[in-house]
C-alpha cells in the first residue's frame, strides 16, 4: 500500500501537515482503552495529536498518520476514517458486521457525499476531487447529473438499494448514486444516455439540441419516478460533466435550479438549469424593490389575477407571444383569448401584445407569485 501516497492526499485533504510514522501496538491498544486481541481502534488521540491507523500490526508496531488534533474537524475526522478504511487491505481485521454495515457501495457513495456537503457547507462550490476519493467510484470519466429531492412523507422511507434498483433498471445501464440530504440523492449517469436519447430519431427529423435530449431524458426519469417512486419528486439535470472535476460546483447550480424552479414555477417538478437565468437574476434582487416592482407594473390588481388569468398568460408568453398557438392550448376561441388580454391591458396599462410590455409583465408575475407567498 502506498501509504506515503495516501498521506499527500490527505494532507491535501484537510490542508494540514500529515506526517507518517510507526507506534508499538501496545502503546496503542493503551491510547485507545482496547484489550489485547480486541479490534483496533481507526484513531486515537495522544496529548495534542490525532492518529490514525493505516493497517494491522507487522512486528508489533503499527502504521500511523498523524496530525494535530487541532487541524482537523469531526466531519473531516470521519471522512479520513472512511478513506482509510476503504484503502486499508486490513480492514478485516475489524469485525466483518462493524465495516460493512451498509453495502460496499453506499460506502462509498458516503465518502463522496462528506466530501461534497463539507465543502458546500463551508461556502467552498470550486474544488477538486482528492484523487484517492474520486477513484473509489471511477469519477474521472464523463457523466450526466441528476439531483433529486423526494417530496415524499416522512413517515415514508427509501433505501439506497431499492432506488438504485429501480433506477438502473430505468437507465437500462449502471448509475452512481449517491445519497446527500435528508431525501436529497445525487445521481450519475453514463454520458452515453446522451446519443441512445438521440438514436431513436429518423433521419429526416430535425436533430435536437444537448439541451432538448437533456432535458427529455430528465423528463422521462421524472415521469418514472412520479409512477414507479414513493411519493412526489423534483429533478434537475445538468450537463455532461467530469464529477473529479466539477462536481461541486455542479452540485450547487442544480440545487439553485431545484430551489428557484420550487419558488418561482409552482406546480412544477422539473427544473433546469438552463431555463433559470431570469430567476436567478430576480432572486438576488432585495425583497422591498421586488414588491415595488410588482405593485408599479400590475397596480395592485389582485382581483384581475385570478388562476385563469395567470394561466392565460403563461401559456401566452411559453408560447412566444402566439395568439393562435396560445387559443389552442388553452382549448378556447382566439377572441376569448384577445377578450382576456384586452381585459388586462384596460386594468394594467400594459398590453403583452407588444415586446417591451410582455418583458415587463413576464417579470412581475415572476416576482408576483413570490410576494404573494411571504
Amino acid at each position: 500500500m502506498e501509504w506515503d501516497h495516501i498521506a499527500g492526499q490527505l494532507g491535501t485533504i484537510l490542508g494540514a501537515p500529515v506526517r507518517r510514522e510507526t507506534v508499538a501496538a501496545r502503546e496503542w491498544e493503551a491510547w485507545t482503552g482496547q484489550a489485547p486481541g480486541q479490534a483496533l481502534s481507526r484513531t486515537a488521540v495522544q496529548g495534542q495529536v490525532l492518529y490514525f491507523r493505516l493497517g494491522g500490526a507487522e512486528a508489533g508496531k503499527l502504521p500511523v498518520l498523524s496530525v494535530e488534533e487541532v487541524l482537523v474537524t469531526p466531519s473531516e475526522r470521519r471522512l479520513v476514517e472512511m478513506l482509510l478504511e476503504a484503502s486499508d487491505p486490513w480492514a478485516a481485521v475489524a469485525p466483518p458486521k462493524a465495516v460493512h454495515t451498509m453495502g460496499e457501495e453506499e460506502r462509498k457513495a458516503a465518502l463522496v457525499k462528506d466530501w461534497i456537503l463539507q465543502h458546500l457547507e463551508n461556502g467552498e462550490t470550486r474544488a477538486d476531487m482528492p484523487e484517492l476519493l474520486a477513484s473509489q467510484l471511477a469519477l474521472y470519466a464523463p457523466k450526466i447529473p441528476f439531483l433529486l429531492y423526494g417530496d415524499y412523507s416522512d413517515t415514508q422511507t427509501v433505501t439506497y438499494m431499492e432506488l438504485k434498483k429501480l433506477l438502473e433498471s430505468f437507465f437500462d445501464a449502471e448509475i452512481i448514486l449517491i445519497p446527500l440530504m435528508e431525501k436529497e440523492w445525487l445521481i450519475l449517469g453514463s454520458e452515453s444516455l446522451l446519443s441512445e436519447s438521440s438514436g431513436d430519431e429518423r433521419e429526416d427529423e430535425v436533430e435536437e439540441s444537448v439541451e432538448e435530449a437533456l432535458a427529455s431524458i430528465c423528463g422521462g426519469l421524472y415521469e418514472m419516478l412520479s409512477n414507479e417512486w414513493v411519493g412526489e419528486c423534483h429533478v434537475t439535470i445538468h450537463y455532461p460533466m467530469t464529477p473529479a472535476k466539477s462536481l461541486l460546483t455542479t452540485v450547487h447550480e442544480m440545487r439553485e435550479a431545484i430551489k428557484l424552479g420550487k419558488m418561482y414555477h409552482l406546480g412544477s417538478n422539473l427544473h433546469l438549469p438552463w431555463n433559470m437565468h431570469m430567476e436567478k437574476l430576480l432572486y438576488a434582487v432585495p425583497d422591498n424593490e421586488r414588491t415595488a416592482f410588482v405593485e408599479q407594473v400590475l397596480r395592485g390588481i389582485d382581483h384581475v389575477l385570478d388562476a385563469e388569468m395567470l394561466s392565460t398568460l403563461e401559456q401566452f408568453f411559453a408560447l412566444d407571444c402566439n395568439v393562435s398557438e396560445t387559443a389552442k392550448k388553452l382549448y378556447i376561441h382566439r377572441n376569448t383569448l384577445l377578450y382576456r388580454l384586452d381585459k388586462f391591458k384596460q386594468e394594467t396599462g400594459k398590453d403583452v401584445r407588444t415586446f417591451s410590455d410582455a418583458v415587463l409583465v413576464k417579470t412581475a408575475l415572476l416576482l408576483y407569485k413570490v410576494t404573494k407567498r411571504k
